[in-house]
C-alpha cells in the first residue's frame, strides 16, 4: 500500500511539474507590456503606454525613434502574421506548410509580384523620409526578431527566423492588390456563358450597368471553356490564411448636417475574417507628428489614420483593373504566340519554390506582352489555349509607399490629394473629413480605355492588339467628390457616375447598402457619434423585403400548408432586418439559394454555379432577374420536351426550402431564428487541427447583419442552409471632430495575435454586440489607464 501511494504521489508530482512548467512556459510566451528593455539605434528614452486594450501609444523624441519602437511592438504582437503576410506574394508558403500551399505558391509567384516589387524598389529615393522611416521600422521588427519572444506558431511549425526586408513591405501591398480585384473570377464565367448560350443569357446579368441604379454622385472640385479560372482563383484566396479584401463601407458627415457643426468620419472595410484579424491599431506622437492609424502587418504606414486635424479610411473601388487576354500559338513554334506585329517570342522566367519535407518545384512562367500566362500557374486550363493576364499593378509604376506615407502625415487637403493620386493599383475610394469641415473622396487607380465596343467583362482576344489598352486617363479624370452641396460623401462599392460621359467599367456591389445609407443619412440634419454608431451597425436591408414580396406575387398559395403559411405571413411583413431571433432571414435566404440552384445550375454546371456564387454579379442581378418573365434561364435545360417558367421555378425552390428548414430546424416556423444558422469563428491557420483549435481560434458566435446589409457579415451560398460568416467589417470606427479624443473603434478579435495575450480576444464580444471602444489620445487618460514599457538607448 505505501508503494502505491508513493507511485501515486510520484505521478502527482511529476503532473504538477509538468503543469507548473507549463504555466511558466505560456507565462513567458505573452507579450511584454510593461518593464523596460534596450533597443539599438534609437536616439533617445522612448516610451510605450499599452491601453486597456493593448493598443501602443508611442511617445519619442523623434519619428525615426517612434518607427523603431512601432516594428518593435508590433512584431511582439503580430509577428507570425507578418510572417504569413511576407510569404504570400513570392510563393513561399510551402516552405512552412508544405504541399497543401504548393497551388498557392505557384500562382501567387507567377503573377510576377515580387519582380516587380524589386523594380519598384531599384528606382526609390534612398533619402526620402518615406524610406528612412520605413528602414527605422523594419529595424525594430529584426531587433524583435533577433531578441525577442519566438512565437508559438514558429515553434510548432517549423520557421526559420530571416530578417525583414523592403521587399517584404513592397509584396504585402502587392497581394493587398491583387485580392481586391474581381475580374479573374467574374470574366472567365462570363465569357463560357456567352459561348456556350449566347448573349441573350446575360441579359439578366446588367453588364450594360443598367443595374447600377445607385450611383455615387461625383462633384469636381474562340470558344473555349475559363470555368477553372474562376474556380481556381476563388479557392485559392478562399484557403489563403491571409483573407483578401472584399468590400467596405464609409461615409463621411459635414457640419451642416451634425448637431456638433464639426465633420464626422465613419468607416468600415469589409475583409475577410482571421485571427488575427487584419488591422493592428497604434497611435504615434512627436514633438512633430501625431496620428492613431490601423497598419497592416509588416507595413509602416496606416491605411486607416487620424488625429486632431483630419482622418481617412478606403473603400474597394470595384474597377476592373485586370484583363484576361487569350493569345494564339504559333502552329510550328510553341515558343512564339502571335501579336499585331507577327510572331514574337515568350519571355520565360524560372523560379524555385521550396517545399517543406518535399523536393523544390521549378516553376517555369511564360509571359506575352499582357502579362503572365495562367496555364502554367494554374490548374485544369488548356495548354493549347494560352490565357494571359494584364494587371494594371505589375504594369504601372508602384508608388505605394510614398503614397501611403503622405496620406498619414499631410498638412493638408490639398497635400493629401496629392498621396492618393499616387495610387496607380489597387483601386480605392479614399475617405476624407477634417476639423476644417471639408468632406470629399477620390476614386484611387491608373484608370484605361479600350476600343468602343470591346466589352472587358469577357476574355478578350490578344492577338489583333483591337482588344488592347488604347489610352490611360489623367487622375484629373477619376472620380471623386469635395464638399459637395449635399453635405456628405459616401461609398459602398457603388459604380460613381459618369466623368465625361464614361462609365467606368468595374465589378460593382449591388444597390443595397448605398441605398440604406442614403435613405439613413438624407433625412437627417443633427447627427451625433451615438446616431452614427447605431447607423454602421444596422441590420435592415432596404432591397431584400422586396426581392421577397416579388417572389411570394409568384406563388399560388392555395394548396399551401400550414408551414408554408407561416414562412410566407414572415415574410410578408418582414422590414429587411436580420437581428438575431428574426426569423424571416432565414427562410428568406435558404429561398433565395434554392431560386439560385434550380435557376442557374442546370447551364451553368456544379463547378460553375458554385464559382457563380462567389461573384459580385450574382449579388447585382438577384433583384432583378425575378422580375423578369421572359428569362432564359428560367428553363431546365435537363428536361425535355418541357420549357420550365419562373412560377414554376420559384414554386418549386420555395417548398424544396421550407420542406429543408423543417429537416433542418423542425416543424415550428418561429423556432427558425437567424441565430441558429449564421455563425462566424475566426480562424487561425492552425486552428483547423482539431486538437489546438480552441488555443487558436475565435468563437463560434451567433452574430447578426447579412450579406449586403451595412453591417454587413458576409456569407456563401451552400445547402447545408448554415451561413458560415466569412467576412466582414473589418474594424468599425468613427472620428468625431467635435470630441475627437473620445473618437470610436473596435476591433472583430483583438488587438494582439499571440494566444496567450490578454489581448487575443478581448473585443470580440463587444464586436458581435456593436459596442465600441476609445480610441485615445489625451494623454493624460492614457498614462492613467495603461501599462508602460520604457524602451532605452542600448549601451552596446
Amino acid at each position: 500500500m505505501k508503494k502505491i501511494r508513493k507511485v501515486l504521489i510520484g505521478i502527482v508530482g511529476f503532473l504538477l511539474v509538468v503543469a507548473v512548467a507549463l504555466i511558466a512556459y505560456v507565462y513567458y510566451l505573452k507579450p511584454t507590456y510593461d518593464g523596460s528593455i534596450e533597443l539599438k539605434n534609437l536616439q533617445k528614452e522612448t516610451t510605450v503606454y499599452f491601453d486597456d486594450y493593448g493598443v501602443p501609444h508611442i511617445y519619442a523624441n523623434s519619428s525615426k525613434d517612434a518607427m523603431v519602437a512601432l516594428g518593435y511592438v508590433h512584431a511582439q504582437d503580430r509577428l507570425w502574421q507578418m510572417e504569413l503576410m511576407r510569404r504570400i506574394a513570392p510563393g513561399r508558403l510551402s516552405e512552412i506548410f508544405g504541399k497543401v500551399a504548393l497551388k498557392n505558391d505557384k500562382f501567387f509567384a507567377g503573377l510576377g509580384i515580387e519582380e516587380a516589387s524589386e523594380k519598384a524598389i531599384a528606382n526609390l529615393d534612398k533619402n526620402s523620409q518615406s524610406y528612412q522611416l520605413t528602414m527605422a521600422y523594419l529595424d525594430g521588427i529584426n531587433q524583435y526578431l533577433d531578441e525577442g519572444k519566438t512565437p508559438i506558431e514558429f515553434q510548432l511549425v517549423g520557421v526559420k527566423k530571416e530578417k525583414f526586408t523592403i521587399k517584404d513591405v513592397y509584396n504585402i501591398f502587392g497581394y493587398m492588390s491583387f485580392s481586391f480585384a474581381m475580374a479573374q473570377k467574374s470574366d472567365p464565367l462570363l465569357t463560357d456563358i456567352k459561348n456556350k448560350y449566347g448573349m441573350e443569357y446575360l441579359k439578366d446579368f446588367g453588364l450594360d450597368d443598367s443595374f447600377n441604379q445607385v450611383k455615387i454622385k461625383v462633384a469636381k472640385e474562340k470558344p473555349v471553356e475559363y470555368a477553372a479560372i474562376a474556380k481556381s482563383v476563388t479557392a485559392l484566396l478562399d484557403q489563403s490564411p491571409i483573407p483578401p479584401f472584399i468590400g467596405s463601407n464609409s461615409w463621411v458627415i459635414g457640419g451642416k448636417k451634425t448637431k456638433s457643426g464639426k465633420v464626422i468620419f465613419a468607416n468600415d472595410p469589409h475583409i475577410g475574417f482571421s485571427q488575427p484579424g487584419t488591422w493592428y491599431e497604434a497611435h504615434i506622437v512627436t514633438p512633430e507628428f501625431e496620428l492613431y492609424g490601423c497598419y497592416l502587418a509588416g507595413t509602416p504606414y496606416p491605411l486607416l489614420g487620424h488625429n486632431r486635424d483630419y482622418a481617412y479610411g478606403l473603400t474597394m473601388f470595384e474597377n476592373d483593373d485586370i484583363d484576361l487576354y487569350e493569345e494564339q500559338n504559333n502552329p510550328a513554334n510553341a515558343n512564339e504566340y502571335k501579336t499585331p506585329d507577327g510572331y514574337a517570342t515568350y519571355k520565360v522566367r524560372t523560379k524555385t519554390i521550396k517545399v517543406k519535407d518535399s523536393t523544390d518545384v521549378v516553376l517555369t512562367v511564360k509571359e506575352t506582352r499582357h502579362g503572365p500566362v495562367m496555364n502554367s500557374i494554374l490548374d485544369g486550363l488548356n495548354p493549347k489555349k494560352p490565357v494571359a493576364m494584364s494587371w494594371i499593378y505589375t504594369q504601372q509604376p508602384i508608388q505605394i509607399l510614398d503614397a501611403v506615407y503622405i496620406l498619414s502625415h499631410s498638412k493638408s487637403k490639398a497635400d493629401f490629394q496629392k498621396g492618393v493620386a499616387l495610387i496607380a493599383a489597387p483601386g480605392l475610394n479614399v475617405m476624407y473629413g477634417d476639423a476644417k469641415g471639408n468632406v470629399a473622396w477620390w476614386a484611387t487607380g491608373k484608370l484605361y480605355k479600350h476600343n468602343p465596343g470591346v466589352d472587358t467583362h469577357f476574355v478578350l482576344d490578344g492577338s489583333t492588339g483591337k482588344d488592347d489598352i488604347t489610352s490611360y486617363l489623367d487622375f484629373s479624370k477619376n472620380p471623386s467628390a469635395v464638399n459637395p452641396d449635399w453635405n456628405y460623401v459616401y461609398s459602398a462599392n457603388n459604380q460613381p457616375e459618369a466623368i465625361d460621359g464614361f462609365l467606368y467599367p468595374g465589378y460593382y456591389l449591388p444597390l443595397d447598402r448605398a441605398k440604406r445609407i442614403t435613405q439613413l443619412l438624407d433625412p437627417k440634419s443633427n447627427w451625433d457619434k451615438q446616431a452614427v454608431s447605431d447607423m454602421i451597425t444596422d441590420n435592415t436591408s432596404a432591397v431584400a423585403p422586396v426581392v421577397a414580396v416579388n417572389l411570394i406575387s409568384n406563388l399560388d398559395t392555395s394548396t399551401f400548408n400550414e408551414n408554408e403559411k407561416a414562412a410566407i405571413a414572415v415574410l410578408k411583413t418582414w422590414n429587411g432586418a436580420n437581428n438575431l431571433n428574426d426569423v424571416a432571414p432565414t427562410i428568406y435566404n435558404k429561398w433565395v439559394y434554392c431560386y439560385l440552384k434550380n435557376t442557374f445550375e442546370d447551364e451553368l454546371g456544379e463547378v460553375g454555379f458554385t464559382s457563380f456564387l462567389g461573384t459580385h454579379i450574382m449579388k447585382q442581378m438577384i433583384a432583378k432577374q425575378v422580375l423578369n418573365a421572359t428569362s432564359p434561364w428560367w428553363d431546365n435545360i435537363n428536361t425535355k420536351n418541357k420549357v420550365e417558367s419562373r412560377k414554376e421555378i420559384i414554386s418549386k425552390s420555395f417548398k424544396e426550402a421550407i420542406a429543408s428548414l423543417e429537416n433542418q430546424l423542425g416543424t415550428t416556423v418561429p423556432d427558425w431564428t437567424w441565430n441558429k444558422v449564421h455563425v462566424v469563428e475566426y480562424q487561425h491557420p492552425l486552428g483547423k487541427i482539431a486538437a489546438i483549435r480552441k488555443i487558436f481560434n475565435v468563437g463560434p458566435f451567433e452574430v447578426a447583419g447579412s450579406n449586403e446589409v451595412i453591417n454587413n457579415q458576409m456569407f456563401d451560398y451552400t445547402n447545408e442552409g448554415k451561413y458560415v460568416v466569412k467576412g466582414g467589417p473589418s474594424t468599425r470606427r468613427i472620428v468625431d471632430f467635435s470630441d475627437v479624443e473620445n473618437s470610436w473603434s473596435i476591433l472583430p478579435t483583438g488587438q494582439s495575435g499571440n494566444p496567450f495575450s490578454a489581448h487575443y480576444s478581448d473585443q470580440a464580444e463587444l464586436y458581435n454586440q456593436g459596442k465600441f471602444r476609445k480610441m485615445k489620445l489625451n494623454k493624460e487618460e492614457i498614462v492613467r489607464t495603461s501599462t508602460k514599457l520604457i524602451l532605452r538607448p542600448s549601451k552596446n
